[in-house]
């Protein structure tokens, strides 16, 4: 029998209970976890035994090993348990999905926790966290886990948004071709990957976490939907999650247009689409669009949702049982989303369920005491080492080690190893609720990685103060490490939490970009002192430290770098390692001039009729070496057909005397379209590392299509008319001569089949 006779059957057999219970999850234990979801303790259902709510099937147990302290064997033979109930107490016996948190690696204890995704993005390496991505579907799957809760494209806006930490910066284009790479190897495990939060989450009023977003149709289609596209289109991802947010008066989790227009219908999504947590029910508690919890999910169910998550708060309210027997077109969607729900259940193999049960006592045999094996730290281990930032270096690093070099090691992350955690990491997101329980991964701290760096040098430590108590008393004793020291290194930055339980993710909002705490005291008082000075910055968004940047001999940018982040800083600061990432965002000069986007039309750059100066401290793209690089011989086509490829060719040759890898950004601008565009977009881009001396060409084929916009008809198209190209250290100081293109014919609709990836092609 096909998957879909098997499904067609079993549909005519259910009754509306039993369909109604494929649609909605279960959290059993969360009381015993922490708030670790948005009024979860006001949104959730006192927690209920699991018979209770089971009876007719159930559809995804949720966080069965993210919700506290579970060791794998453990978390498996609960599994395995839930599984067998289903088995033998209900009709259907239809298995049930469980899922995971894996923003930053599985969140379970004792699991690789990889740096946050604003580090990804400064790596600009899609291959290394598409690595990432299976390393993580890897950990899932050798413990029966079956879908992800990741990865999130929203596009960064405003840097006082707690959750920046969690995306992949400001550029659309960045955030898809990276997106891509860890759904592809998510799903590569066996794992569904589920994108979020679709869509516009980023761009909420003020910056606060859940407020409400106000965009124009242009913007949400040509900034905000690009890399879901990608995600749906070319890396096939198989569950979208929608945004908690409303978009001019529309909630996400009810909007038509985004769930079924333009997810179904544009772009032929097959898979599930799956609520947020609660983000059913806020359409009554919090958007005021339901009455009831019943209405609530009818709304969302007709707009084009399938599952609520985490529980079944609105799904199983008795008048939605009743709106689906007697209602015809809530009785067809119904239909549509269970049919959707076993679609996927019996690609995975839960519609057998003693199969299953058999394959997770297999699993339970071999499981493995620990998840975070040599492999996947070594995964970890190299994306911290391509995702620290330098900034900038007056000429004092690299420090090379010798034998009495005195360091002083000072500031609030210099010995905490949370400091390298997000705050979807298993440290910060589950074990800040549970004190005194051993994290287990090995993760030394910035402080620990320098002393063992360094093994014949003086190393000396003082916090200085904390991430953000007002306290100043332990000034002084860092002061003292500083003067005394041939350098000092400051480790300064945030501390990853929920819910203003940090300074920097889910809820933890800002409305300054000042360095938390008494931070910029401590700076102060270091920089006083004349000892050279490494500012080290390790958030999880970017601050205004311009004054400090200023005046230090040298600046690390770190975005939560994850278990080996403390090595690969210690390595920077000694040249083990030629740092080479880049910024995934500006770093501003000021809050003012928020919210911003180095993506702007001309009205958005500095002039004379303002007299707010929006240029940032450091430039989207920005990164140095320990090497120096020069471009030469580059060059782009006279003119291309609207429907063709842009071949950008340039020859990378490594100046400086160690090896290094450079940025190759490809940058353009369209010089005159029918609506105003940006004066600058990143096109392309590519890694490409160059030995000392050696020069190493490179061709990246950009589609015409990455010029591609929403017209004053809202046609997605390729306008003819004349553009530039060029090659760019960073998105505003060009690195070769600004090439200019014809784009000639037609205008050119962008359609699925639409390319919409540059290539690159090393000669």
């Amino acid at each position: 029998m096909s998957q879909s006779e098997r499904v067609s059957t079993l549909l005519k057999t259910m009754t509306v209970d039993e369909k109604i219970a494929q649609l909605y999850g279960v959290w059993l234990g969360y009381t015993e976890g922490g708030v670790v979801a948005p009024e979860m303790d006001t949104s959730a259902d006192s927690a209920p035994e699991f018979g209770d709510i089971a009876a007719n099937g159930i559809s995804q147990l949720t966080r069965v090993f993210g919700t506290k302290p579970v060791l794998p064997a453990k978390g498996l033979a609960t599994l395995i348990g839930y599984q067998k109930w289903i088995r033998d107490h209900t009709r259907l016996r239809i298995g049930i999905l469980a899922h995971e948190e894996c923003l930053t690696g599985l969140a379970a204890w004792t699991a690789t926790t990889f740096p946050t995704p604003l580090a990804w993005a400064a790596t600009f390496d899609p291959g290394l966290t598409y690595e990432m991505g299976a390393a993580i579907g890897q950990s899932m799957a050798a413990i029966g886990v079956h879908q992800g809760l990741a990865p999130v494209l929203d596009v960064v806006r405003d840097a006082r948004w707690g959750r920046v930490e969690e995306t992949m910066g400001e550029d659309p284009y960045v955030i898809a071709t990276l997106g891509k790479g860890y759904v592809e190897g998510l799903q590569s495990q066996g794992i569904i990957a589920t994108l979020k939060h679709y869509a516009g989450y980023s761009n909420s009023r003020a910056g606060r976490n859940l407020a409400p977003v106000h965009a124009g149709p242009r913007e949400i289609e040509d900034v905000f939907l690009p890399p879901f596209e990608v995600a749906v289109l070319d890396a096939h991802v198989r569950s979208v999650m929608p945004a908690y947010v409303e978009i001019d008066g529309i909630p996400v989790h009810a909007d038509h247009h985004l769930l079924t227009e333009v997810l179904r219908e544009r772009w032929g999504f097959e898979g599930t689409v799956v609520s947020d947590y609660f983000g059913v029910a806020f359409l009554m508690k919090e958007h005021g669009i339901a009455s009831t919890l019943d209405q609530a999910a009818v709304a969302s169910l007709v707009a084009g949702l399938d599952v609520e998550l985490p529980t079944g708060d609105a799904f199983r309210a008795p008048g939605f049982a009743q709106a689906a027997a007697e209602d015809p077109i809530v009785a067809q969607a119904l239909d549509t989303a269970v049919e959707r729900v076993l679609n996927q259940k019996e690609a995975l193999g839960l519609l057998d369920i003693d199969a299953e049960i058999e394959r997770l006592e297999r699993l339970l045999a071999d499981v493995p005491e620990t998840l975070d094996p040599p492999a996947h730290r070594d995964v970890a281990s190299r994306l911290a080492a391509e995702s620290i930032i330098l900034l900038d270096n007056d000429g004092l690093l690299p420090v090379a080690p010798r034998a009495g070099l005195r360091v002083a090691v000072v500031g609030p992350n210099a010995d905490r190893g949370a400091a390298l955690f997000g705050c979807y990491s298993f440290v910060n997101h589950v074990l800040m609720h549970n004190p005194g329980v051993d994290p287990v991964i090995a993760a030394p701290t910035i402080m620990e990685a320098i002393t063992a760096e360094y093994p014949d040098a003086i190393v000396t430590y003082a916090q200085g103060c904390t991430v953000r108590d007002m306290d100043t008393s332990g000034i002084p004793e860092a002061v003292a490490a500083a003067a005394s020291a041939d350098v000092v290194v400051a480790v300064v930055g945030d501390q990853a939490g929920l819910f203003g339980k940090g300074t920097s993710g889910e809820g933890c909002d800002v409305d300054s970009l000042e360095l938390p705490g008494v931070q910029s005291e401590l700076l102060e008082a270091l920089l006083a002192t004349g000892t050279p000075l490494v500012l080290v910055p390790v958030t999880g968004r970017p601050y205004a430290i311009g004054r400090f940047s200023d005046r230090a001999a040298a600046t690390i940018q770190a975005f939560f770098p994850g278990e080996e982040g403390g090595a690969a800083l210690a390595g920077v600061i000694s040249g083990r390692i030629n740092p080479s990432g880049h910024l995934p965002v500006s770093v501003p000069r000021t809050l003012g001039v928020l919210p911003y986007s180095y993506l702007h039309p001309k009205l958005g750059d500095p002039s004379g009729v303002s007299s707010i100066d929006t240029t940032p401290q450091f430039s989207f793209g920005h990164g140095q070496s320990y090497t120096s690089f020069d471009y030469t011989d580059f060059t782009a086509p006279k003119q291309v057909p609207t429907n063709g490829w842009i071949e950008a060719s340039v020859t990378v040759n490594n100046t400086g005397d160690r090896d290094g890898t450079t940025l190759v950004q490809v940058y353009g601008r369209d010089l005159a379209a029918s609506v105003t565009r940006p004066l600058r977009q990143l096109l392309a881009y590519a890694r490409v590392e160059v030995a000392a001396g050696g020069s190493r060409p490179v061709t990246l084929r950009i589609p015409a299509a990455r010029f591609g916009f929403h017209d004053a008809s809202m046609r997605r198209v390729v306008e003819p008319g004349d553009v530039q190209v060029w090659i760019g250290w960073d998105c505003d100081h060009a690195a070769t001569p600004i090439a200019e293109v014809g784009l000639t014919g037609p205008t050119a609709p962008i359609t699925n089949d639409t390319p919409r990836l540059a290539e690159v092609v090393f000669d």
